[in-house]
């Protein structure tokens, strides 16, 4: 399909990229299942926290479409998926408003995530925002200087995550605007949890810098893989798996957790096949369809891993 042939309204689709909604989806399910699993669960700040995670998930994919085009990382060459800024499809100053306007509703949402999680939900809910501008906006955009890896691992695994977690938690355990973190609302088992989301968030950006290399190097986004090249990028996606499948290991051998917490090893047949892929394409026509199956395999390893982290003990 030319770009003559999309409307306005496939145009705000393609800007939102709901393909990319799994990797919102994914630290939100982990975290609810290790909060079955310790009996903290509450579904009003889980619910709020995905939406959450969702807006802020759509708002970065806004901010990445605007900022991208208006600094000309977004070429004719480009190999990837469809932006509508750089395209003509819809005017910056239009996406910039819906950035700002997306953004503005997960701060307003997250007003309630507040007052159940005190000023831990606050200081983690603008550190989100402002780093999903600053991905690609702002003086020193994060991923024009190497450092987008480390903005999905910490911001799509790590606080997503534990903060999902810590929500549900507090709601239980905590009084409301609390201004610390109350004991026992983070343990360590939520932080080990959200590695492997944080993991294989990360390796989809790897393929898309992978993807993207020879243009970004035009256009002067500084990527990891545009730095170190791609032997670097594939070690960096071998060492992420390693890392994603390592910690139902851990977990296993606690006495509180069962053998079902090794569930999303299933998936590791899906994973080798994705790396076999990464290991040997650089073209877009490969790797585009390649983005689609790892956001497919966080999805599947994270409701597996949620259900053997829910479960206490097996069932007699």
């Amino acid at each position: 399909m030319s770009t003559q042939d999309i409307s306005r309204r496939e145009a705000w689709v393609i800007a939102a990229r709901p393909q990319t909604l799994p990797a919102a989806a994914s630290p939100v399910i982990v975290g609810t299942g290790l909060a079955v699993h310790d009996a903290v669960f509450a579904a009003l700040p889980a619910l709020a926290a995905l939406v959450g995670a969702g807006l802020i998930q759509i708002g970065t994919n806004f901010a990445n479409d605007y900022y991208d085009a208006i600094q000309g990382a977004d070429t004719e060459d480009r190999e990837g998926f469809t932006r509508v800024t750089a395209g003509g499809l819809i005017d910056p100053e239009s996406v910039k408003r819906a950035m700002y306007l997306t953004f503005a509703a997960s701060i307003l949402l997250g007003t309630y995530l507040v007052h159940v999680g005190g000023v831990p939900i606050l200081v983690i809910g603008l550190l989100s925002v402002t780093s999903g501008i600053a991905y690609t906006g702002g003086p020193y955009p994060l991923g024009y200087h190497g450092l987008g890896d480390l903005f999905v691992f910490v911001f799509f695994g790590l606080v997503a995550v534990a903060g999902t977690y810590y929500v549900q938690a507090a709601a239980a355990l905590a009084d409301p605007l609390t201004v610390g973190i109350p004991p026992e609302t983070l343990p360590m088992a939520a932080i080990l949890a959200a590695l492997p989301v944080a993991a294989l968030s990360t390796n989809i950006l790897v393929v898309n810098n992978v993807r993207d290399k020879e243009e970004d190097a035009t256009t002067g986004k500084r990527t990891l893989a545009v730095r170190f090249g791609y032997g670097f990028a594939r070690a960096e996606f071998l060492a992420m798996l390693a890392l994603a499948y390592a910690v139902p290991l851990w977990f296993v051998v606690r006495p509180t957790f069962t053998p079902l917490v090794l569930l999303p090893l299933a998936t590791l047949p899906y994973a080798v096949k994705i790396t076999r892929t990464m290991l040997s394409e650089t073209s877009g026509e490969i790797l585009n369809p390649t983005l689609e199956r790892m956001g497919r395999l966080l999805a599947a390893f994270s409701v597996l891993f949620a259900v053997g982290l829910s479960i206490p003990e097996l069932p007699l």
